[in-house]
């Protein structure tokens, strides 16, 4: 028996009043973007509950795409049938014995959203129930650990029956709170910051900086990669890759070893700032953990934060470096991270950078060069490029600036 449909259950979403409807269309479209690739499906949507009508389409493909899409609280492989109770035992018992292997255990649970259906839902537990004893030799009943769940939900269009409950990723959907510019290194840290931030509903575009020859087309082959993670929660991914070299080697000619580190966040900041005013977000990501490096201590953000007013979200900022390898892990990205290829975070290094920079020194050492208009530079020369998860590039946006 194959499915027919996919029984979405929102989360957070639920707790939602009057604006429900934005969230759940935003749902609606991270699901449609991640399934571009399955063309024959459709998306039906509710106050309570979607449907991916599969109409062919291979379902356990998309039920491990499902997985790593915001907003789902749990999803179900459903099968839509009519409200008659002799329909409702016949899809019952095809849909357990395919799946029943000698010596298991099993459960009815009903549920009747549709009050006038003739069953009150312990009618649907012991009719059905009775019905899967009768047909299927060896089958027992377990209340508290079954090996097969059968949910049959009675609902006003039709009844749905399903044998598997999924966990989804939870969170709200990417682009229900707005947009943000990710500040992406390539390092562990920063996709592990765009991932958490897309949980709480954040739509992403990643900043990534290049410094050609000192890093090479690798490093930033690298980003791309992790891009297309990132792009396989919502389906798609604008990655801006600005030129740095110029800036860098501005920054190491002019101002003091033990400053430059502090100087060049401050210019990637500006940077990064007037992107997003270009491309309307509201807010900047980073991966900074708090004591991580040097330029993560209180002093530095302070000394750092001062070139913008943006809000800098920093998903991160109280966790441990543990912490972040296994998030890295769980969604994908840490053997892409690890590649050993330089960025422009790691080419440069002080040997001993200041943990305590003052504002005013850095201030005072940036005040002997125009940064100005090199930052007007680099934002006039970022490439950008829109990353989908399906390995395919689209063309360069670069004429929009």
């Amino acid at each position: 028996m194959n499915y027919e449909r996919i029984l979405i259950r929102y989360g957070e979403i639920s707790t939602k009043g009057r604006n429900r409807n934005k969230f759940v269309e935003k749902l609606k479209k991270s699901i449609i973007s991640a399934l571009i690739s399955f063309p024959k499906i459709k998306i039906e949507s509710g106050r309570d509950r979607m449907y991916v009508l599969l109409n062919g389409e291979d379902s356990e493909d998309i039920l491990m795409i499902l997985k790593n899409i915001f907003g789902i609280q749990s999803f179900s492989p459903a099968i839509k049938v009519e409200k008659d109770i002799e329909k409702i035992k016949s899809v019952s018992l095809k849909l357990v014995a395919k799946i029943y292997k000698e010596g298991q255990t099993f459960k009815i649970t009903g549920k009747r959203a549709d009050k006038s259906f003739e069953l009150d839902t312990d009618g649907i537990n012991q009719t059905f129930g009775a019905h899967l004893l009768k047909n299927i030799t060896g089958l027992k009943v377990s209340m508290k650990k079954p090996d097969i769940n059968l949910q049959i939900e009675i609902r006003s269009e039709a009844a749905y029956l399903s044998c598997e409950t999924i966990l989804g990723a939870g969170g709200l959907p990417v682009g229900s709170s707005g947009k943000a510019l990710l500040m992406l290194s390539g390092g562990l840290d920063s996709p592990v910051a765009g991932y958490l931030a897309m949980k709480r509903g954040i739509e992403i575009e990643a900043v990534h900086f290049f410094s050609p020859p000192y890093t090479n087309e690798r490093s930033k082959q690298k980003v791309i990669d992790l891009s297309k993670k990132l792009a396989g929660i919502s389906g798609s991914l604008t990655l801006h890759i600005v030129p740095f070299t110029q800036i860098q080697e501005a920054v190491q000619k002019q101002v003091p070893e033990n400053y430059s580190m502090t100087t060049t966040r401050r210019l990637m900041l500006r940077i990064v700032e007037e992107l997003r005013k270009m491309h309307e977000g509201l807010a900047i990501i980073t991966g900074e953990s708090l004591g991580q490096v040097a330029s993560q201590t209180l002093e530095s953000m302070f000394a750092i934060n001062e070139v913008t007013n943006t809000p800098i979200l920093r998903p991160l900022i109280t966790m441990d470096k543990l912490d972040i390898i296994k998030i890295a892990r769980e969604i994908d990205t840490h053997d892409i991270s690890i590649r050993p290829f330089e960025d422009c975070c790691t080419i440069f290094v002080p040997a001993s950078p200041k943990t305590k920079p003052k504002r005013e020194k850095v201030q005072y050492y940036e005040s002997f060069v125009d940064f100005t208009l090199l930052v007007k530079k680099a934002v006039e020369e970022t490439e950008t490029l829109q990353i989908r998860p399906s390995n395919q590039m689209e063309d360069s946006f670069k004429e929009l600036f």
